[in-house]
């Protein structure tokens, strides 16, 4: 297992979330990565944060979101970010952050979560149109694959978890 560190921008480069983590392996799904409970987490430059429960976070090779699984009892089950690509470079998982979030509750809700803050980004951040309809398709996949426990939403980041967790 080996130590890295993920990284999420805004478009135009800002530093947004960012911690540490352990990679854990790959499968089909793409790479698998611890980060226990406790973990320092910082948003841009403010101060940094602790996460309250262990999360084990999913980065497709070629998909335009990134999982993270939370442990109870976190009222997140599924978190996933819509965003590019993740890119790997050294120690390092890199992507930019679309804004748009597909959550699935522990009470099994099933949300698209900051829709406002696309559209502001859109203008502000000035997205362009190709990232703007990739973002939306991938939302609306996304939606589909949590809400009906498609792969790799069907339980397949357990046995990471089994690995991560002590105990």
């Amino acid at each position: 297992m080996t130590q890295i560190k993920v990284v999420y921008t805004k478009y135009g480069g800002a530093l947004h979330w960012n911690h540490p983590g352990t990679l854990l392996g790959e499968d089909d799904h793409g790479a698998w990565v611890s980060v226990p409970a406790g973990t320092l987490a910082s948003k841009g430059a403010e101060p940094p944060v602790a996460w309250e429960t262990a999360i084990v976070m999913l980065f497709p090779r070629d998909g335009w979101w990134t999982a993270t699984f939370h442990t109870p009892p976190h009222p997140f089950e599924v978190y996933v970010d819509v965003t590019t690509v993740p890119l790997w470079r050294g120690g390092e998982v890199t992507m930019v952050d679309l804004d748009l979030d597909v959550i699935l509750m522990r009470d099994g809700r099933l949300l698209l979560d900051d829709e406002d803050e696309f559209a502001e980004h859109q203008v502000t951040l000035g997205y362009p149109a190709d990232v703007v309809a990739r973002a939306q398709e991938t939302a609306r996949r996304l939606l589909a694959a949590v809400g009906h426990r498609e792969a790799p939403f069907d339980g397949a980041h357990v046995p990471w978890f089994d690995r991560a967790l002590p105990g």
